[in-house]
């Protein structure tokens, strides 16, 4: 990548991968990323669980009715926890941490895709965090925000196009100021 900018209008959700495996220190600088990512008075309120088991990956596929089928073709899950004993605000903890996770894959030249876990439900109707506690034995205590898959890219997408950016989104000093 060339800067910043570059990396953010390259990133683009990636829900196919080759079969080839990570090297470990992809892995590590994936690791580290999210390590790094800032948290609320320095809480570090965020867990991580590594699967690169493809038994382990293809049953956490079935964690939502619709949109994490793909995870069973992945290298790698990175499935982001959050504490609320350590932090009332570890869902956005948890969120910064898993974009960190997606833009350093990016800058590796490898895909992800976020799998959102909170709040969603298994084709039966359960609660998606609590099949995925159930499958890693994650304790009562920690909340699943989301899987991270990552892998190398299975095909290739442009990149974002500025022309469909909305910048009537964009406010200046109070809503709908000019």
């Amino acid at each position: 990548m060339k800067d910043f900018s570059d990396l953010i209008q390259q990133r683009r959700s990636m829900r196919k991968f080759t079969d080839e495996e990570l090297t470990q220190d992809e892995v590590t600088l994936l690791l580290r990323a999210a390590l790094m990512a800032p948290t609320s008075k320095r809480s570090n309120s965020w867990q991580f669980i590594v699967v690169d088991d493809k038994p382990t990956l293809e049953r956490l596929s079935g964690c939502k009715e619709a949109g994490a089928a793909f995870l069973k073709d992945a290298a790698l899950g990175i499935v982001v926890l959050g504490d609320p004993l350590a932090s009332d605000v570890w869902i956005e903890d948890a969120s910064v941490a898993s974009i960190y996770v997606q833009l350093q894959a990016e800058d590796l030249g490898l895909g992800s895709c976020w799998i959102q876990v909170r709040e969603r439900h298994t084709a039966d109707g359960r609660p998606s965090d609590e099949y995925v506690r159930e499958v890693l034995g994650i304790p009562l205590q920690l909340q699943v925000l989301s899987v991270i898959a990552v892998g190398r890219k299975g095909m290739e997408r442009k990149p974002f196009n500025e022309d469909h950016l909305l910048w009537e989104k964009i406010h200046i000093n109070q809503y709908g100021g000019q």
